[in-house]
């Protein structure tokens, strides 16, 4: 990388070559990604749950 201009020129002739995601899709996609991470967060939080009220139980038993 001997003349920074040119790195310049080449970034900018890659990055026109992009096809860059539409308003929607983008809006599509980060909805999707905040409803998956509700639902993970429901998950674990009712495993942690579930996990949690089984040790109490077997911690219960032996004390």
């Amino acid at each position: 990388m001997a003349n920074p201009l040119k790195f310049v020129q080449e970034v900018r002739a890659e990055t026109s070559k992009v096809t860059w995601p539409t308003r929607n899709e983008t809006l599509v996609t980060t909805v999707m990604v905040f409803i998956l991470v509700f639902l993970s967060s429901v998950f674990f939080f009712v495993a942690d749950q579930i996990l949690n009220w089984i040790v109490s139980f077997l911690l219960g038993l032996a004390g």
